[in-house]
């Protein structure tokens, strides 16, 4: 998956401190939402082993770093903070620091020496480890020793590919509400690895085979997820309409993965992402199409709107079969949008090639698209073959030109949705509430006032209006009364009734 980073620290956990030292955990993640399902799989597994989660790194005695490889800024970001810590065992000696995930897959040997003080580096695949290896890392600490535990998976030419894929093990317990959105929503792993080798990416290495969980294990999450309160769920792979599995009677793809979790009680909304353009077939279309709770949205990078970019970049198909599965998309399920990556600066991109970027996004009328300047990633094709020739500046003029372009496409879109009664699942307070409330020296809302609430339709929009936070986690009817480009500014919907007193009541 190739969405923009994220950056969460974990918030604090419910309920009483634990008492006693060793126990405060701080948890940083960066990358896609595959790795903040990762941290909160970890952190459920440390709690059951008596962690507190903490947002402030100064309370933890156990810090954890869960990183992302796809780009430079996220690497640095994660080194950043590291290097904060660089004293820390000398104020604390009982304190663990330890990096998960990509570039712990990748870049062991580097993150040790860059930064001598990390206790323990694990990769992608072996993150049910991780409380083991943390309380032989404090052993170690308060003895004096120092400690470099690892554990990862076998890298891509490590073994043969049955010895490689059991080496990346899929870490998905049945689990405990911990770090999720929203206490209503969740993401589901229903496959790990990639098998696309596009040149600038990582994924492969750090992420391992392509591997599909069994569909029986997945309906069994959902169910468990839906009892403890769960309306939407989010699959998750890094190409998950690849998804394909034999066993329990048959070959499942990703269309009967939707067929079976639909009927899951109390789950409202599914949706999935991220989709790779050649293998979105009409059965997936049509499953959207006819299933009432499915989002009707797709996440399917283009990259480049050049096909001889495409073509460097190794992506497997051209301009004219993208602009083919948009057109099966459009006619299969109408109305339903489609968002998209870009990478500007790529090895080769000509001004020209650039320019036919910047027309795909008008005509294919992307709801939003993530943009990322191309960074050389050791360890890609890219790297090993490939000059970086495009000056920064470039890449910086072609990124924000292209953005500029997204959010004039976007903005029209929305437009379009004005005057419209759309139906939000009301997520919690809008990010400006959330400032406000901070900034404010005030104990919060008064009972019943109104707040900014934010929400998205089922077509993926982020709608803002004005509710009563008791609509959190409820479905909602909202008026669509303006927009900006990312946006959809509306108010809530309200119809008369009658009560038997004869006296009209808004509702």
């Amino acid at each position: 998956m190739t969405d923009p980073i994220l950056s969460a620290a974990a918030p604090p956990a419910d309920g009483p401190a634990v008492d006693g030292p060793n126990r405060r955990l701080y948890i940083e993640t960066v990358g896609c939402q595959m790795n903040v399902l990762d941290s909160e799989l970890v952190v459920g597994a440390l709690r059951k082993r008596g962690f507190e989660v903490t947002s402030d790194p100064e309370a933890a005695d156990t810090l954890l770093f869960n990183t992302c490889s796809v780009r430079e800024k996220a690497e640095q970001k994660i080194y950043s903070s590291l290097g904060r810590l660089k004293y820390r065992k000398r104020q604390r000696p009982g304190t663990v620091i330890g990096v998960l995930g990509c570039m712990a897959q990748k870049d062991k040997d580097l993150v040790f020496r860059k930064m001598p003080h990390v206790d323990l580096v694990v990769g992608t695949g072996q993150l049910a480890e991780v409380p083991d290896l943390i309380d032989a890392a404090r052993e170690n600490a308060l003895r004096g020793s120092k400690s470099r535990l690892t554990a990862l998976s076998l890298s891509r030419k490590g073994g043969a590919r049955k010895e490689i894929e059991a080496s990346f093990e899929s870490y998905d317990p049945l689990r405990e509400p911990t770090m999720r959105p929203t206490p209503y929503q969740a993401f589901v792993r229903v496959m790990i690895g990639c098998d696309k080798f596009c040149t600038y990416c990582v994924v492969p290495s750090t992420r391992g085979p392509e591997q599909s969980r069994a569909p029986s294990d997945i309906k069994k999450e959902v169910e468990v997820l839906a009892g403890q309160g769960v309306k939407e769920i989010t699959l998750l792979g890094q190409t998950v309409n690849s998804y394909k599995h034999s066993g329990e009677g048959k070959t499942y793809r990703l269309s009967d993965l939707l067929y079976l979790i639909h009927g899951t009680p109390g789950i409202e909304r599914i949706k999935f992402v991220t989709g790779y353009p050649k293998d979105l077939g009409n059965d997936l279309l049509e499953a959207i199409r006819d299933l009432k709770k499915c989002y009707h949205y797709l996440h399917v990078p283009l990259q480049s709107g050049c096909d001889d970019v495409l073509k460097v970049m190794k992506r497997g198909y051209t301009v004219a079969e993208y602009r083919d599965m948009m057109h099966r998309v459009w006619e299969t399920v109408p109305g339903c949008s489609v968002s998209s990556d870009f990478i500007v600066g790529h090895p080769g991109e000509t001004e020209e090639s650039f320019e036919k970027s910047v027309d795909s996004v008008r005509e294919f009328r992307f709801k939003n698209s993530f943009i990322f300047k191309y960074s050389p990633r050791p360890g890609t094709k890219a790297y090993e073959r490939l000059a970086d020739d495009i000056p920064d500046e470039v890449k910086r003029r072609r990124n924000n030109a292209l953005l500029a372009v997204q959010n004039e496409v976007g903005e029209e879109e929305n437009a379009r949705k004005i005057g419209e009664q759309v139906s939000v699942l009301v997520e919690g307070p809008s990010v400006r509430q959330k400032k406000a409330d901070q900034s404010s020296e005030d104990v919060g809302p008064a009972p019943g006032e109104a707040i900014q609430l934010t929400g998205r339709t089922r077509c993926d929009r982020i709608v803002v209006f004005d509710g009563n936070p008791r609509l959190i986690g409820s479905t909602t009817e909202v008026h669509v009364d303006d927009c900006t480009g990312t946006t959809l500014l509306g108010s809530i919907v309200t119809r008369e009734v009658t009560h038997l007193g004869g006296l009209p009541v808004l509702v």
